[in-house]
């Protein structure tokens, strides 16, 4: 077994893992928020605004913990970037059943993202696995490699949200509501910690490295194609495109909790399932287009347009139906991300691939420490007159994020001809 085949189990469990959590946590806040509010458009300022700040605080603190830990991996400990935050994982989540049971205020889940960030955050966990995959893949098949891995991580949040709203509303005189869903997110947690320290096997992994540097000194690979231009266009265009998706997605959250849909826990919890769903027909995206020879920038584009018809129908739904219409036609969404990865991990040479990893990640949080309040600020002033403007609005961002990736396009077309005489 690989060790790419050996982080599946580890991803699998995590994501369920987080799916419990997220619902959990979503449902606690409206709980909390409508005991102390009795206005609609007053709970729902209260949830953004917590909402805001929860993101905020774990966008900021995760930065310098995930550097350090991308620099330790790069030397080789691959499997600290993704042992040191499950670590933050298991306490951050136990924190959120201890504040259900123990019925804290809601202030003290602010916590929960300085536990999680201190330990590198998700920046660090997905940077880990990203750079383990991409090291054991060649180039012409890293983008269906890192999409297989971004499938299990869709199916086992489809799995993990399906069932997330009926367990939360599972209780006894003993058990107050929550508390089985979110004991169940620690206990899965601990059990993926004990997997990265007993389990996890990452053997060797220069290899690949190495036979790129021989291929380099070849001549195989154009230096061309590997320079800083193409790195600063993939990464303009991965933080516009997530500036789309994440606002969009963040305020989706408390969009659905608010008329005219006011979803309850089970409704939550299917919602996020079909959101989950996007992992698969991503990935069933990737494969065909693929063996259609389709080029990277290609794909990305394809999913960016995906994405942008279906945020911008969101706008205007007001109706469960309508909701899930609106993300049906999101159905290629996540191709753009992983796909990014794969076109930078081609740059930048195998020994950097976790620093390149987790650069991009913290980019993403860098660049929503700013958007995350502008959206907050957008939705709560239009929640009277048109709440769905800040879904237009990460229509026009994605939009805007065609233009860098077009550009690569462009310059790799321009090469490919010259690599090819090279090859000969």
């Amino acid at each position: 077994m690989s060790c790419s085949e050996h982080i599946v189990p580890l991803v699998f469990c995590a994501q369920v893992a987080s799916s419990f959590f997220d619902t959990a946590l979503q449902m606690v806040v409206k709980e909390r928020c409508t005991t102390n509010s009795t206005d609609p458009d007053s709970e729902q300022k209260s949830i953004t605004n917590f909402y805001m700040t929860f993101n905020m605080i774990n966008k900021f603190i995760t930065i310098v913990p995930a550097l350090i830990l991308a620099k330790v991996g790069d030397r080789g400990y691959r499997k600290v970037p993704i042992m040191v935050p499950l670590v933050g994982y298991f306490v951050s989540r136990a924190l959120l059943l201890l504040d259900i049971v123990l019925e804290w205020p809601l202030k003290v889940l602010f916590a929960v993202p300085v536990i999680h960030g201190l330990c590198g955050g998700f920046a660090s966990y997905w940077a880990g696995v990203m750079a383990l995959v991409s090291l054991r893949t060649s180039e012409e098949k890293r983008s269906l490699h890192i999409m297989r891995t971004e499938l299990v991580f869709g199916i086992a949040g489809f799995i993990g949200s399906l069932a997330s709203g009926h367990l939360f509303n599972l209780y006894t005189v003993d058990l107050k509501h929550g508390v089985l869903l979110s004991g169940l997110s620690v206990l899965l947690y601990f059990l993926c910690l004990v997997y990265a320290i007993f389990i996890l096997r990452v053997g060797h992994l220069t290899a690949l490295g190495d036979e790129q540097e021989r291929r380099e000194n070849v001549g195989i690979i154009n230096q061309d194609a590997r320079n800083t231009i193409n790195i600063v266009l993939l990464f303009v265009g991965g933080i516009l495109y997530d500036i789309a998706v994440a606002g969009g997605v963040e305020m989706l959250a408390a969009y659905v909790l608010k008329d005219p849909l006011n979803w309850g826990a089970t409704m939550v919890g299917y919602g996020n399932a079909v959101g989950s769903i996007l992992f698969i027909t991503s990935f069933i995206g990737v494969k065909v287009f693929t063996r259609c020879s389709l080029r990277d920038e290609s794909m990305i584009m394809i999913g960016m347009v995906s994405f942008a018809s279906g945020i911008y129908f969101m706008a205007y739904v007001t109706t469960t139906p309508m909701y899930f219409l609106a993300r049906s036609l999101t159905l290629f969404a996540l191709i753009p991300m992983p796909t990014i990865r794969s076109l930078l991990s081609k740059q930048v040479k195998g020994i950097s691939y976790g620093f390149t990893f987790v650069m991009l990640q913290l980019s993403f949080k860098v660049s929503s420490l700013v958007t995350t309040p502008i959206y907050t600020k957008i939705y709560q002033s239009t929640l009277d007159t048109f709440p769905g403007f800040v879904f237009i609005l990460s229509s026009t961002f994605t939009v805007l994020s065609m233009i860098p990736i077009s550009i690569v396009g462009c310059r790799s077309a321009r090469h490919s001809g010259y690599e090819r005489i090279q090859g000969n």
